[in-house]
């Protein structure tokens, strides 16, 4: 008899976008090692096979490589798949931009990637009936947005802060499904996405220096998070936005 584990992911089917890299990438192979199987979703074929190559049991999982921003695609995607228990929505672009510079297609590039295609992958698992009963829907959120408010992150803290509305409106609707709807909200995490931001060495280091941990989060802290909330473990937990940033917003 194996040991009583509520935070195991055994017998259960877990959607992930997002997962070439980063944080999803990440996830994906936690969430392999807590017995899940995958669907995989990525606009970047190359980096998602790489991402299932490095899986437990490789075999068992599938990947789909398409555009998360793109309704139809989502739609067929949903077509294709079994019922599944979780979605863990991992996917997303950022932007650093000062207000007087925003462009319409910069914003528009955000949203439809930050929340569009996790509010159009939901209404459509929904829609076809392919969320199990007490299955969960974890949104990555962030910090950005609702705790913090730095210069020229406007556009993507707008488009968290708005999934992060959107979680909560989803619990509330979904409940009497017996569908959960958490996200899990990190601050800045060792990522690609570091490599692509604004930050010089000196600027990053200052800001590390205001994180009581004094350290960045790593992908699998953010992981393990998200694992939690797509397990039994948290089967009354919905609603929620759990922050994971080393106490960064204690400041």
């Amino acid at each position: 008899m194996g040991a009583y584990n509520p935070f195991s992911l055994e017998n259960k089917t877990i959607l992930i976008t997002g997962a070439s890299s980063g944080i999803g990438k990440a996830t994906a192979i936690e969430c392999s090692k807590m017995g899940a199987k995958l669907i995989l979703v990525d606009i970047n074929k190359k980096g998602i096979v790489e991402t299932l190559n490095q899986l437990e049991n490789s075999s068992e999982h599938e990947y789909y490589d398409i555009d998360i921003s793109d309704e139809l695609q989502i739609k067929d995607l949903v077509s294709k798949i079994p019922k599944i228990d979780g979605c863990a929505n991992i996917a997303g672009i950022g932007n650093t931009s000062p207000v007087q510079f925003y462009k319409k297609e910069d914003i528009d590039r955000v949203f439809s990637i930050n929340l569009y295609g996790p509010m159009f992958l939901t209404k459509h698992l929904v829609k076809k009936k392919k969320l199990n009963k007490s299955s969960s829907i974890v949104f990555l959120d962030s910090i950005a947005g609702n705790h913090s408010f730095n210069i020229g992150n406007g556009i993507y803290g707008t488009s968290k802060s708005a999934l992060n509305g959107y979680m909560k409106f989803t619990a509330k609707e979904l409940a009497v499904k017996g569908i959960r709807s958490n996200s899990v909200s990190p601050s800045m995490v060792h990522t690609p996405f570091i490599k692509i931001s604004s930050f010089t060495k000196e600027s990053m280091a200052a800001d590390i220096e205001k994180y009581p941990m004094k350290r960045y989060g790593n992908p699998e802290e953010v992981a393990h998070a998200v694992i939690f909330l797509l397990s039994d473990a948290a089967s009354y937990i919905t609603g929620h936005a759990l922050v994971v940033d080393g106490g960064k917003t204690l400041n």
